[in-house]
């Protein structure tokens, strides 16, 4: 109900709720991109295009469902776009970025650092089909059904990607496990 009522309100010009709206959604974004293009930066580019177009288009905008899952669509399409444009089939991490933990205690710090690197790094071997399907549906908390209609394809491929996908992050960590 909030979505709407700042669609609306973005709707008649107020900037407010388009910051709202992008306070509250952009972690969820960025989050997505950066798991789908494996770069901050087109990352980033992504998430503020989508947010560009999104306003541009705001006029005719009519929200029929979950403004979150609409914008997770609009940055899922847009990194696959991006992907498509530097013919990129498996990108590697940028390596000077190490991923983050809001933990005090140094030891757990790395341990937990070092866990989201291997898992970043596991994603990023995953096809990008079988990573973008994860991706919404763990960190867009968006159901199999939403992410079928979403992508244009039928509920058992996203399940089929989406189990082909996890049974692949499991042999790929498993492997780094016995190394």
């Amino acid at each position: 109900m909030e979505d709407k009522l700042l669609v609306l309100r973005c709707k008649r010009g107020g900037k407010d709720a388009l910051g709202r709206i992008y306070e509250k959604y952009k972690n969820d974004l960025l989050v997505l991109a950066i798991a789908l293009l494996n770069e901050t930066s087109a990352a980033e580019d992504v998430v503020h295009d989508v947010f560009l177009s999104f306003v541009r288009s705001i006029e005719k905008f009519r929200l029929t469902g979950s403004l979150k899952g609409y914008l997770l669509t609009c940055v899922a399409n847009r990194a696959r776009n991006v992907n498509k444009a530097k013919h990129q089939q498996s990108a590697e991490l940028d390596p000077q970025e190490p991923a983050s933990s809001s933990s005090d205690e140094p030891e757990r710090s790395i341990l937990c650092n070092e866990q989201l690197r291997q898992l970043r790094d596991a994603m990023a071997r995953l096809p990008y089909e079988q990573r973008e399907t994860i991706m919404l549906h763990f960190q867009g908390a968006m159901t199999f059904r939403m992410i079928a209609r979403s992508l244009g394809i039928s509920v058992n491929t996203v399940k089929s990607r989406h189990r082909y996908g996890i049974d692949k992050l499991r042999v790929i960590l498993n492997q780094e496990v016995k190394a």
